[in-house]
């Protein structure tokens, strides 16, 4: 073995209780991030097992279900701060209701009754000019008599139609130009005005043509007006009518509440 220049002869000893380190020097932020990830994993595994052990347990179901059953007042009674009075029994507001017990209108007549006088519309029917609430009690296409009334500008419109509603059964009556207040005045295909008596009539009648719209009058009969609108160019087809009665006549589901809502 070759002897350095210079150490030749020379004894050399390593004193001292450590070894020189040869690796790099430990990085302190790194440990301190190591440190503050796992101190955030805990808490989201906590926070989430709190949650999951509400949902299991039913705690959030019960609180809701309280909230939904506790009854909430009415507008009125909440202003006034007192409860609504039902209406006394019998009491119509007409001037036969309020005569004398000795009078004939207190003994037996149609006024004390609370019962509409003939050729009035019933008690809870639609105002004239409101839209006709929709009716599933539909009669035969026979039983229903209908007015074929123009409201347009186009000659022969209302014939025409009138001839297409007979092939279909309806009885025909009235045929000719609409009134003039509704003149050129329906911008939809057509208009169906009927009394109470005539719902199911223009459930039915509604059907055979697509975007009419139904209005209420004061007719005691079961008869309905078919106006003609601008936007209207024929009846649906047999088939096509058919299917539009029957989504008519199908009632609506009710939505179903969504999570935590009453």
């Amino acid at each position: 073995m070759l002897t350095p220049q210079g150490l030749k002869g020379k004894q050399f000893r390593i004193t001292g209780t450590s070894y020189p380190r040869l690796g790099p020097p430990p990085r302190r932020g790194r440990r301190v991030l190591m440190l503050v990830a796992s101190a955030l994993a805990l808490a989201l595994i906590a926070l989430g097992g709190v949650q999951l052990v509400d949902i299991f347990t039913g705690k959030g179901k019960h609180t809701t279900a309280q909230a939904c059953a506790s009854p909430r007042p009415s507008a009125a009674a909440s202003l006034s701060g007192k409860p609504l009075a039902a209406p006394a029994p019998g009491a119509s507001g007409s001037p036969g209701a309020s005569g004398s017990p000795g009078s004939p209108e207190a003994s037996g007549s149609a006024g004390a009754s609370g019962s509409p006088a003939a050729g009035s519309p019933a008690a809870g029917s639609p105002a004239a000019g409101t839209p006709l609430p929709a009716s599933t009690a539909v009669p035969q296409p026979q039983a229903v008599t209908v007015n074929v009334l123009n409201a347009t500008d186009k000659a022969g419109l209302a014939a025409r139609t009138a001839d297409d509603l007979k092939k279909r059964g309806f009885t025909v009556g009235k045929v000719g130009n609409a009134p003039s207040a509704l003149e050129k005045k329906v911008p939809g295909t057509a208009e169906l005005v009927a009394g109470p008596a005539g719902a199911g009539a223009a459930t039915l009648l509604g059907a055979q043509v697509t975007g009419a719209t139904t209005m209420a009058d004061t007719r005691t009969d079961g008869s309905i007006d078919f106006v003609i609108g601008d936007g209207y160019t024929t009846l649906l087809e047999p088939d096509a009518a058919a299917t539009a009665l029957a989504a008519a006549l199908k009632p609506s589901p009710s939505p179903s509440p969504g999570p935590g809502s009453c």
